[in-house]
C-alpha cells in the first residue's frame, strides 16, 4: 500500500517542473454555504490538470532501460497530455492510445506534446486493450492513469501541498474515478492531520468507488455518457480500493445537472474554468451534500479541459435555467408596424433581443396573425416577470417556450 513517505518522496522528486498551485479562500462559496471554502486550483497545471503529478512520478522512476524503449498509455483527455508532454521534455517516446471517438481538439493537443497518437477502440476499454497489446509486443512501459502505486504517489503531492498551504482544514472534498487522486491524497493528508475529513465524490452515472466500497471489490459498471467524462470509470482499481477503504470517510454523488450549475458558478463567481470532473466536488458542497456548517471546506479543482461546445452549451443552459434568458412565443397581427410596436415594448423594459424567428403558417396561427419567437437577455427572474406583464397590458397574448 502507498505510504506517506512514498509521498513525501515523489513530492521532493518532482517539485521543480510541477506548478505549486494555489489553495485560496472563495468569499462567494463561503458565504453561499455558510463554511469557509477554499479552492485547490490543479486546473492551472500546464497541461491544464492534475494528471502530470502521478504521470511524473513514474516516468522520473523508470530505469535507463525503460527510458529508452519508451512510454504507452491509454486516454482520452488529461492522462494522455499529461504522459505526453513530460515524456517528450525527458526525451522518452511515448505512444498514446485514444477511442476513435475522442475530440480532433484532444489529439491534436497529444500530438502537440509530441506524442505518437494511435487511435483504436470506440471505448476506452478496447483502447486499452491495444494500449497494452502494443506495450507487450514493443516491450514498453504501460503508465496507467489511476491505477499504479507510482502514479497514486504523485497525485497524493497535492495533499502535502494543501496541508502546508492551510493546515487547519477540516474537510477536503475530492472528485474520484478510477480512485488515484483520492487515494493519494486521501494517504497524504490523514496520516499528516488524522482529525480532517476526506470525502469523495462521483458522478451519479458511474459510481464505481462507492458500490466498491458497498461490496467490498470493485464491480465493473455498465458504460454511461457524463459530462463528467473525466471521472467516467466502469471499475474502480485494485491498488486504490483499499486506500480508500483506509482512508476516505464518505462517498457522495452528483448529477450532470449539479456539475453544469457548478461549472457555471466557478466560471462567475470565481473566474475559474473547470471540466466536469473538476467541478464535482463543488457541485457537492454547492448543493449541500454534506452537512457541515462553520468549517473549513477545501475544494480540490482537478482539471480546466473542457470542450468549448460544452462550455457553451452550459453557459446557455444555465441562463435559462437562472431566468436570465428567456424564450416567448408572441401572437400578433400580420401587418405593417406590428412587429416595430411589439419591439418598442421589449425595448422600453429594458431586456435584450438576441434571436426572433417569424411564423404565418404553424403554431395554430389565424389567418391574417403571425407568431414570432423571441429570444430575449433579462436580468434575472423579476425581470422577466416584468416583461411578459408590459406584452400583456399591451394586449400581445404569449407563453413561455421551454
Amino acid at each position: 500500500m502507498v505510504t506517506l513517505r512514498d509521498i513525501q518522496a515523489a513530492a521532493e522528486r518532482i517539485r521543480d517542473s510541477i506548478y505549486r498551485s494555489p489553495f485560496t479562500r472563495s468569499e462567494a462559496f463561503s458565504k453561499m454555504t455558510g463554511n469557509s471554502v477554499y479552492f485547490k486550483l490543479d486546473n492551472l497545471q500546464m497541461t491544464g490538470a492534475f494528471k502530470e503529478r502521478g504521470a511524473l512520478n513514474k516516468i522520473l522512476l523508470l530505469s535507463e532501460a525503460e527510458r529508452r524503449r519508451g512510454v504507452i498509455a491509454a486516454s482520452a483527455g488529461n492522462h494522455a497530455q499529461a504522459v505526453a508532454y513530460h515524456s517528450t521534455k525527458r526525451g522518452i517516446a511515448s505512444q498514446i492510445c485514444m477511442p476513435i471517438t475522442t475530440p480532433i481538439v484532444k489529439v491534436a493537443a497529444t500530438r502537440g506534446f509530441g506524442a505518437e497518437v494511435i487511435l483504436a477502440g470506440t471505448n476506452y476499454d478496447e483502447t486499452c486493450q491495444e494500449a497494452i497489446r502494443r506495450c507487450q509486443a514493443q516491450k514498453l512501459t504501460f503508465i496507467h492513469p489511476f491505477d499504479d502505486e507510482a502514479v497514486i504517489a504523485g497525485q497524493g503531492t497535492a495533499g502535502i501541498e494543501m496541508i502546508e498551504q492551510q493546515p487547519d482544514i477540516d474537510v477536503f472534498m475530492v472528485a474520484v474515478g478510477g480512485g488515484g487522486l483520492i487515494a493519494g491524497i486521501a494517504c497524504a493528508v490523514k496520516e499528516m492531520n488524522p482529525k480532517a475529513q476526506v470525502i469523495g465524490v462521483q458522478t451519479s452515472k458511474l459510481p464505481s468507488m462507492q458500490v466498491a466500497l458497498e461490496r467490498k471489490e470493485p464491480v465493473t459498471l455498465e458504460p454511461k455518457v457524463t459530462i463528467a467524462d473525466g471521472i467516467a470509470v466502469r471499475r474502480a482499481g485494485d491498488i486504490t480500493l483499499p486506500i480508500v477503504q483506509k482512508y476516505v470517510d464518505d462517498i457522495v454523488t452528483v448529477d450532470d445537472e449539479e456539475i453544469a450549475s457548478a461549472i457555471l458558478l466557478l466560471l462567475e463567481s470565481e473566474k475559474t474554468l473547470a471540466e466536469g470532473a473538476g467541478a464535482v466536488a463543488t457541485a457537492a458542497v454547492a448543493q449541500g451534500k454534506i452537512p457541515h456548517k462553520g468549517k473549513k471546506i477545501g475544494i480540490f479543482i482537478g482539471g480546466g479541459n473542457i470542450d468549448v461546445s460544452l462550455l457553451s452549451r452550459i453557459i446557455e443552459r444555465g441562463l435559462v435555467k437562472y431566468g436570465r434568458m428567456l424564450r416567448l412565443r408572441i401572437h400578433l397581427p400580420d401587418h405593417p408596424g406590428s412587429l416595430e410596436r411589439l419591439a418598442a415594448v421589449i425595448a422600453e423594459n429594458k431586456a435584450n433581443i438576441v434571436e426572433t424567428m417569424y411564423d404565418r403558417a404553424h403554431f395554430g396561427v389565424l389567418l391574417g396573425d403571425a407568431v414570432i419567437d423571441i429570444t430575449v437577455e433579462t436580468r434575472g427572474p423579476e425581470h422577466g416577470a416584468e416583461l411578459r406583464a408590459a406584452l400583456d397590458k399591451a394586449g400581445y397574448p404569449h407563453e413561455r417556450v421551454m
